[in-house]
């Protein structure tokens, strides 16, 4: 397969499957996107589907799925993915059998990591860690380059990881996860603290609350904070507060060189990636005696999933096999 060759990457995700064109240097030529389905069979319809108009007007080489899920370490079944309808299911294997291309399989943080290694964020870092703040946290890790995965393809969950005992209760079991606190999910929660603490508050954004909660989104708090309303604003600071926390925790067990923060929260990173830095400074172990970590936002945005799917499905055909792992 000449290296110029053409693939498709697609998010797998649990309300729309986003499918595109990726040419080899990490630019989207042409995109499809279908509602999420909720059976098996025919969400893998779907994707046949997607791949196949996407075909009919280029010539593809081999596909690449990006799922938020539990990815085997041969990179062909889902173990699990809890807002998707697969559980042990060989997807690799069974839509290349439909296909007729090779597919390779991927973890959606891993990705993403994969394509800003390549194209954006990430290219020249050593020691990176991604972290994808949405709905949660997904994680990723490459180690000189490669991206590591743990001994049973899991790793690493920093999403789960404890930063307040007995604090909110998260979907995976636990509480006071760090996803619970520093997330688009968690700044709804955090707004609605802070109202109860202060229920005389009259912003803008507490009188639209109180006329209609259902209307209160991350994506609504932070436009709010965009224009200066004072709750919207406590809220993403106490947002970025957590997000220190969390990567000074994870600078301490892993000393990366760079952290990217992406994820659909990220485009609001101007209004809090400089304070979550300040937080990470203040909280790291040695800070002021050791180097520190830079911390930047993604460049390939949300198209980062799929770009690093198709990305990886070149490579491991101009590989002769997967990408090798760590772990």
């Amino acid at each position: 397969m000449p290296a110029s060759a053409l693939t498709v990457g697609i998010d797998v995700g649990g309300t729309s499957i986003r499918a595109c064109v990726v040419d080899e240097t990490g630019e989207v030529l042409d995109s499809v996107q279908a509602p999420t389905p909720q059976s098996a069979k025919a969400l893998e319809d779907a994707l046949d589907r997607a791949v196949r108009e996407l075909a009919s007007r280029h010539r593809i080489a081999a596909v690449g799925l990006a799922v938020a899920g539990f990815i085997t370490s041969d990179l062909t079944t889902v173990r699990f993915a809890p807002h998707l309808p697969w559980k042990n299911v060989p997807v690799a294997n069974d839509l290349s059998d439909r296909l007729g291309l090779p597919v390779v399989l991927e973890h959606d943080a891993n990705a993403a990591a994969w394509a800003e290694h390549r194209f954006g964020a990430a290219a020249g870092g050593r020691n990176v860690v991604m972290v994808a703040i949405g709905t949660g946290i997904g994680a990723a890790l490459l180690i000189d380059g490669t991206l590591y995965r743990g001994s049973f393809g899991v790793a690493p969950e920093l999403g789960h990881l404890q930063v307040v005992p007995g604090g909110r209760p998260c979907a995976c079991g636990k509480r006071g996860c760090w996803e619970r606190y520093c997330s688009g999910t968690a700044l709804v929660d955090t707004a609605i603290e802070l109202l109860a603490a202060d229920p005389t508050s009259s912003t803008v954004l507490a009188r639209e609350v109180a006329s209609d909660p259902g209307s209160l989104t991350g994506r609504r708090i932070a436009s709010a904070a965009r224009d200066g309303d004072p709750l919207a604003v406590r809220t993403m600071d106490e947002f970025a507060r957590w997000l220190g926390v969390g990567l000074a925790m994870v600078g301490d067990v892993y000393d990366p060189d760079l952290v990217v923060v992406s994820g659909g929260v990220s485009g609001s990173a101007p209004l809090f990636l400089d304070h979550a830095r300040d937080v990470y400074a203040s909280l790291a172990t040695g800070s002021g005696h050791r180097p520190l970590a830079r911390i930047r936002e993604t460049q390939l945005g949300e198209s980062a999933q799929r770009i690093g799917a198709a990305t990886m499905a070149r490579d491991a055909l101009l590989n002769g096999a997967p990408l090798p792992v760590r772990g």
